[in-house]
C-alpha cells in the first residue's frame, strides 16, 4: 500500500481531473451528476425519488479524505490511503460555508444554459442539503458534531454516510443528529465484509456492529448495501438476518457502478442489473419483516421499510 501527503495527492489528481474542489485543509466538494442534470430538468437522484431532497440545491461533499477502507467497488483511487487524521482540523462553519461558496461557484455555468429550468436555477444560490458522503470517512472528522449543528442551524438538511468503523463517533452523533444517518453494510458476514471492504483497521467488523447496535437512536436511519456481483451479491437471507437483528428505518439495496478507480480493480459484469436487484430486495423481504417500498432504475436501488409513512418524503416547499 502506497502512503503520500493525501493533501497532495487530492489537489494533484481530482482537484481539477475528477471535478473536486478542495476547501481548507481536508475537505472536498463536487458538484453531483444528479445536481446537474435536475438543473436542466432531465433527472433527479434517488434521494428526491425516496425522500424528496431537491437535488438542484444539493452540495455533495466530505469534511475529510481520511478513510479505514479499500473498497474494491470504490471510484476513488484505493491506491493511496490515509487510515489516520494527520495536520490541521478545520473549523466546521469554515468547512460548511467553503463548501457552499465552492458549489454555487462551480454551478455559473448554468446561468447561460438555455436549458435551464428557471425556478430551479433560482434555487441553485441558496442550497438546502448536504450530502455528506463524497470522498472519505466522514466520522474521521473530530468535529463532525458541530458542523451537522451547524448546517442544521442554517436551515439545511444532512444526509450522513459512514462505514461504521468509528462507533465512538456515531455514538457521539446521538446528541448531535443529522437528518438521516446511513451506515453502509459491504457483506452479511465478516467474510464477506472483509472481502469486499478491504478495511485496514483490523476489528472494523466489530466496530461496524458496535454502530450498528445504535441505528435506531437516530430520528431517520438507513442500512445501505452496496452490492457487487461475486463479492457481496449473494446471501439474501444473511442480509435479511442482519436487517432484522438491527431494524433499520430504511434499507436501500444498491447495485454497484462501473465508474472511476473501480474500473481498474472490477469488470463490467461485476454490475447487477436494476431488475436483479429487485429480485434479491424480495428475497430480503420474503425472510424479513421489510418490504420493498420504492425503487430508481436509473440509479439501480431499491427501498425497503416495515412500513412506509407519509413523510418518509420531506416538504422542503418555501424553503
Amino acid at each position: 500500500m502506497k502512503v503520500i501527503n493525501a493533501e497532495q495527492e487530492l489537489k494533484n489528481k481530482q482537484r481539477y481531473s475528477e471535478g473536486y474542489r478542495l476547501v481548507g485543509n481536508h475537505s472536498a466538494v463536487k458538484v453531483c451528476g444528479y445536481c446537474r442534470k435536475a438543473l436542466v430538468g432531465k433527472d433527479v437522484c434517488y434521494k428526491n425519488t425516496f425522500y424528496g431532497i431537491e437535488s438542484w440545491r444539493c452540495v455533495q461533499m466530505s469534511p475529510t479524505f481520511f478513510c479505514d477502507h479499500r473498497c474494491v467497488f470504490c471510484w476513488r483511487d484505493i491506491e493511496y490511503v490515509w487510515p489516520k487524521w494527520q495536520g490541521p482540523i478545520d473549523n466546521p462553519k469554515d468547512i460548511v460555508d467553503g463548501c457552499i461558496k465552492a458549489h454555487v461557484e462551480l454551478l455559473q455555468g448554468f446561468k447561460g444554459n438555455p436549458d435551464v429550468v428557471a425556478e430551479r436555477l433560482k434555487g441553485m444560490g441558496k442550497p438546502l442539503h448536504f450530502a455528506i458522503s463524497l470522498t472519505g470517512e466522514p466520522t474521521m472528522y473530530p468535529k463532525l458534531p458541530e458542523m451537522i449543528d451547524y448546517i442544521k442551524e442554517k436551515g439545511m438538511t444532512a444526509f450522513l454516510v459512514t462505514n461504521g468503523t468509528v462507533p465512538e463517533m456515531v455514538e457521539q452523533l446521538v446528541k448531535h443528529q443529522p437528518t438521516q444517518l446511513y451506515i453502509s453494510v459491504y457483506g452479511s458476514n465478516k467474510e464477506m465484509y472483509q472481502r469486499t471492504a478491504n478495511p485496514i483497521t483490523k476489528d472494523a467488523w466489530e466496530r461496524l456492529q458496535k454502530s450498528l447496535s445504535m441505528i435506531n437512536k437516530f430520528k431517520r436511519n438507513v442500512v445501505r448495501l452496496t452490492l457487487v456481483r461475486d463479492y457481496n451479491f449473494m446471501d439474501p437471507e444473511g442480509y435479511a438476518k442482519l436487517i432484522e437483528e438491527y431494524k433499520p428505518m430504511f434499507v436501500e439495496a444498491k447495485g454497484y457502478s462501473f465508474v472511476g478507480h473501480s474500473q481498474k480493480r472490477l469488470e463490467a459484469n461485476n454490475m447487477p442489473y436494476h431488475h436483479e436487484i429487485i429480485e434479491f430486495a424480495k428475497k430480503i423481504e420474503e425472510n424479513s419483516s421489510y418490504k420493498v417500498i420504492d425503487s430508481k432504475k436509473e440509479s439501480k436501488v431499491v427501498l425497503l421499510a416495515r412500513e412506509d409513512f407519509k413523510d418518509r418524503k420531506m416538504d422542503f416547499e418555501g424553503l
